[in-house]
């Protein structure tokens, strides 16, 4: 899968992969305070939930999830904990029901800000934001840090899930499992709407930057059959980890192949036909210990060096059964839905890098998905979303205007 390089070359790769890589850690939509297939539903019919916990312990003692975890629907809340208040928004951190790729009744974590002034007539509407990539380790939570959660501008509330497996300890994160991440973000929409009642409308807006792309993505997607009473208004889907099926040379094969070990390990907790010792060679392979207990920076730090290297994989996992199916299984812009999509790419990207984004386009097009493109001429990973702020306040915006989206894709396609 990997390319021979000369040692110059390979010099120039490792700074640029550090460079693009580190740059996720701070600036793909990780922290909550950036602006940045049919399964069961909960019933909008449904007996009321009953209270949370309301918690009142060290911050690390919210994540121990109750042992045995109690019933509940998808979004029902379990437990609360005041994080504070500051320039007119309270945060709570929460821990909610949500169900993973199989269907099971899994507890996940995340954070809601809301405004302290009085709701408009309806209720505030929800802004849910699917994070970037952090690691798969449950001490890398981004909730942890309790900083309010971000709306582009929006006067509503704003959701952020730490997605299925990432805040309670001795769990793993399903990295990249479109229906764990589908599914945690809308659940935490729903969480919002039962600790605020009616404050809360149903009216969605969901924003995800890199993983958080192919997170926000997946909720797009599966909104409709899984979460029927959320009104979905639209999507913004930057720079997303999309089209698992190739490589794109350089940097992008680097990239690609740590990203992939990190899917390898994530989708084994949902697919015990996937064994990531199937694929890695040996010498990756013997860094494993490295993923479970470490955050992104010591985790790219640790898998550059042997993915420069030949013999990283023993198989290639993306043209290898059984892990070809199920990666593919869960890439998304193969589902075209009503509401719209805002796709966005940076042509300096490294990490997720614009070619990828271009053919994700295409195959959005394809399918009918309206999609508006935003290209930004020299944006990296890092300034992406920086860079479109205003063009995604404006966009989410419009959409809670009720006024018609603009779509990139040629008429026919």
């Amino acid at each position: 899968m990997l390319r021979e390089h000369p040692p110059t070359t390979v010099l120039r790769l490792v700074a640029g992969v550090l460079v693009a890589l580190l740059a996720l850690a701070g600036c793909s939509s990780d922290d909550p305070a950036s602006d940045g297939d049919r399964t069961a539903t909960s019933s909008t019919t449904a007996a009321p939930a009953p209270e949370p916990e309301e918690y009142e312990g060290a911050v690390e003692g919210f994540y121990e999830v109750p042992d045995p975890l109690p019933e509940g629907e998808p979004g029902q809340l379990i437990r609360v904990q005041e994080v504070g208040e500051q320039d007119g928004l309270r945060t709570v951190r929460v821990m909610y029901h949500s169900r993973d790729s199989e269907g099971r009744d899994r507890a996940v974590t995340g954070l809601v800000s809301h405004p302290t002034t009085d709701p408009p007539d309806g209720g505030w509407p929800i802004v849910a934001t699917a994070p970037g990539t952090i690691g798969l380790a449950s001490e890398c939570a981004v909730s942890r840090k309790g900083n309010a959660v971000g709306t582009f501008g929006v006067e509503g509330v704003g959701v952020f899930s730490d997605y299925i497996g990432m805040g309670p300890p001795g769990e793993t994160q399903a990295y990249l499992s479109r229906k764990s991440e589908g599914h945690s973000v809308l659940d935490a929409a729903r969480a919002a709407r039962q600790l605020l009642g009616d404050d809360v409308s149903s009216r969605l807006l969901v924003f995800g930057h890199s993983q958080g792309g192919h997170g926000a993505q997946s909720a797009h997607e599966l909104a409709a059959d899984y979460a029927p009473e959320l009104e979905l208004l639209g999507t913004v889907s930057g720079a997303p980890a999309a089209m698992f099926d190739r490589t794109y040379g350089g940097i992008d094969d680097i990239v690609s192949s740590i990203v992939m070990t990190m899917g390898l390990y994530g989708v084994a907790t949902d697919h015990p036909e996937i064994d990531p010792a199937d694929y890695l060679g040996p010498e990756a392979l013997a860094l494993e210990p490295v993923l479970g207990r470490a955050c992104l920076d010591e985790v790219i730090e640790t898998f550059v060096p042997p993915a420069l290297a030949e013999g990283y994989w023993a198989k290639d996992p993306t043209t290898t059964e059984p892990a070809r199916s199920v990666l593919l299984a869960n890439d998304v812009g193969n589902v075209r839905v009503d509401a719209p999509l805002l796709l966005i790419s940076g042509t300096a990207d490294e990490r997720v890098v614009h070619e990828r984004v271009m053919d994700l386009f295409d195959r959005l097009c394809e399918v009918g998905q309206e999609t508006e493109l935003i290209v930004l001429e020299g944006a990296n990973h890092g300034t992406e979303i920086p860079l479109a702020q205003e063009r995604i306040e404006d966009w989410f915006a419009a959409r809670l205007a009720q006024e018609p989206a603009s779509n990139s894709c040629a008429p026919g396609t």
